[in-house]
C-alpha cells in the first residue's frame, strides 16, 4: 500500500474522495487548509500500489493537482479488525510510475555517482593486483553502475530519449572512470606483467551471456517489487549487475599500460555483452510489470523508441554472439578449458594404461605468436598389472592426448606434459 497527499482548490476535496473510493482506497482523511496560493482541501489515502497510477491518472482533470507520493510500504488497518491479517498481507509490486520516478531520482548528484566510480576502480585493482577476491566482491558493492543500468532499461521500456541518453551517459562516465583509476594505478605502480587474477577474470566462457541476462532479470524485478515482498536486498542485486561490470573494466584499465591488445579486447567484449543483455532481459521485465510510454504524471515517451531499442540491443547482442562462437577459441577459453580437461580423462581411461590423478589446463598468456597455445599438465598413476615402463606410459598418453585434443577441433596448440606418478612400496617393517 501507498499513501498519498493530494492537494486541490477548495471545493474539489470531495471530488478527490469520490475518485479515491473508486479504486478502494482506505484511511481516507480530508480536511481544510491554506497553502500560499490560498485555500485547498487536502486528502489523506492508502491506496494498493497497482492501483496509484490509474488513481493518479484520473485526477489529473482536476486543475492545480499537488500529490506527494511516500514511497514506503505502509499498513493502513481498518475494520473490521479480524481482517486485519490480511489487509496487512496483500503486497503489490510498485507501480510503474513509483519505479519511473525512483530511476529518474537516481541520476541526481554527478560528484557522489563519480566519487564512487573512482573509489571501486582503487578497491577493483587492488583485488585484481593482489589477487583478492573479497576486494573484487567490495569492489562491486560500492560500484555506482546498477543504477544506470537499470535506468537504461526504464527508458527503453518507456521510449524516454531524455532518460536514456542521461543514463548512457552515466554508465560510460562511469566505466570511463573505472577504467581511468585502474590504468593510474597500474601506470604508478610500475605494474609490468598481468596478474593470476587478471587472466582469469579476462578469460571468458561461452555462457557469459546467462550473467547479464540474470542480472537484468535481477535487477529489474527488484525495483518492480514491493520492499514488504522482496527476499532479496537491493544491495546484493546491485552487486550482482556490477558484478557483470567492476572486473571487465579494471581489467581493460590495467591492461592499458602493459599493452596487452588481447586482453583489452575481451575486457570491451565483456563490458558490450553485459550492457546489451542487461538492457534486454530488465527491460522486458518492466514492460510486462506496466511501464508503458504514457502514463500518469508522464507523457514524455514515444512508442516507437521501444521497439527501436530492444532492436538495436538484440541485434547488438545476435552480433556479439556470432562474433564469439566464430572466433574460437579467444572468446571461449574459459568454458573450452573445462571440456578440454573431460577430454582428457576420457583419454586416459580408455587407454587402460593409467588412472587420471589431477589434470590441469590452462591458456598461457602471452601465448606463442601464431598459435592458440593450450598447456595441459597432466599426472596420472600406473594401473594395476600394467608391465609397462614409466616412459612408455607418458609417451603414448602424451600422443593420445594430443592426437585427440587435435581432432576434437578445438582450434588450439596442445603442449601436453604426462608425470607418471608411482605409489609408495613399502618393504618390510617400517619400524
Amino acid at each position: 500500500m501507498r499513501q498519498l497527499q493530494i492537494s486541490v482548490p477548495q471545493g474539489y476535496g470531495r471530488e478527490v474522495v469520490k475518485i479515491a473510493q473508486g479504486y478502494d482506497a482506505t484511511n481516507l482523511i480530508q480536511f481544510e487548509a491554506t497553502d500560499p496560493e490560498g485555500p485547498v482541501d487536502v486528502v489523506f489515502l492508502h491506496v494498493s500500489n497497482g492501483k496509484v497510477e490509474g488513481l493518479l491518472g484520473e485526477l489529473e482533470s482536476i486543475e492545480n493537482l499537488a500529490v506527494t507520493l511516500i514511497p514506503r510500504g505502509m499498513m493502513p488497518l481498518h475494520p473490521p479488525t479480524s481482517e486485519a491479517p490480511d489487509q496487512v498481507t496483500e503486497v503489490e509490486e510498485r507501480s510503474p510510475i513509483e519505479v519511473f520516478l525512483g530511476g529518474l531520482q537516481s541520476v541526481g548528484s554527478w560528484r557522489g555517482f563519480l566519487g564512487y566510480a573512482a573509489l571501486a576502480g582503487v578497491v577493483v585493482w587492488i583485488g585484481l593486483f593482489t589477487n583478492s577476491s573479497f576486494l573484487l566482491i567490495a569492489a562491486m558493492l560500492i560500484a555506482p553502475l546498477a543504477g544506470p543500468a537499470m535506468n537504461v532499461a526504464i527508458a527503453t521500456a518507456r521510449g524516454d530519449k531524455t532518460l536514456l541518453k542521461r543514463s548512457l551517459l552515466r554508465y560510460f562516465s562511469a566505466l570511463a572512470v573505472l577504467i581511468a583509476v585502474t590504468a593510474f594505478l597500474s601506470l604508478i605502480m610500475q605494474q609490468d606483467i598481468a596478474t593470476p587474477f587478471m587472466v582469469e577474470n579476462s578469460q571468458i566462457s561461452a555462457i557469459a551471456i546467462l550473467l547479464p541476462l540474470a542480472a537484468g532479470t535481477a535487477g529489474a524485478l527488484n525495483l518492480v517489487q514491493s520492499e514488504r515482498s522482496s527476499l532479496v536486498a537491493g544491495a546484493s542485486v546491485g552487486m550482482l549487475v556490477a558484478a557483470s561490470l567492476s572486473p571487465p573494466a579494471g581489467i581493460i584499465g590495467m591492461s592499458i599500460p602493459l599493452g596487452r591488445w588481447d586482453m583489452i579486447v575481451n575486457g570491451l567484449f565483456l563490458l558490450l555483452l553485459q550492457l546489451f543483455g542487461i538492457n534486454l532481459s530488465a527491460a522486458i521485465i518492466f514492460r510486462v510489470f506496466g511501464l508503458k510510454p504514457r502514463g500518469a504524471r508522464y507523457d514524455r515517451g514515444t512508442k516507437k523508441l521501444f521497439p527501436i531499442s530492444m532492436g538495436v540491443t538484440t541485434v547488438g547482442l545476435m552480433a556479439l554472439l556470432i562474433l564469439q562462437f566464430s572466433e574460437s577459441p579467444d572468446f571461449q577459453r574459459s568454458s573450452g578449458v573445462q571440456r578440454i580437461n573431460a577430454e582428457i580423462k576420457q583419454v586416459v581411461e580408455n587407454s587402460e594404461l593409467a588412472e587420471l590423478v589431477e589434470g590441469n589446463v590452462r591458456f598461457p598468456r602471452p601465448s606463442i605468436s601464431g598459435q592458440n597455445t593450450l598447456l595441459a599438465v597432466v599426472y596420472v598413476q600406473r594401473q594395476e598389472g600394467v608391465d609397462v615402463s614409466t616412459e612408455e606410459i607418458r609417451s603414448r598418453l602424451t600422443q593420445e592426448i594430443q592426437a585427440h585434443i587435435l581432432r576434437e577441433d578445438f582450434n588450439v596448440t596442445p603442449l601436453v606434459s604426462v608425470t607418471v606418478l608411482e605409489t609408495p612400496e613399502f618393504l618390510g617393517d617400517s619400524r
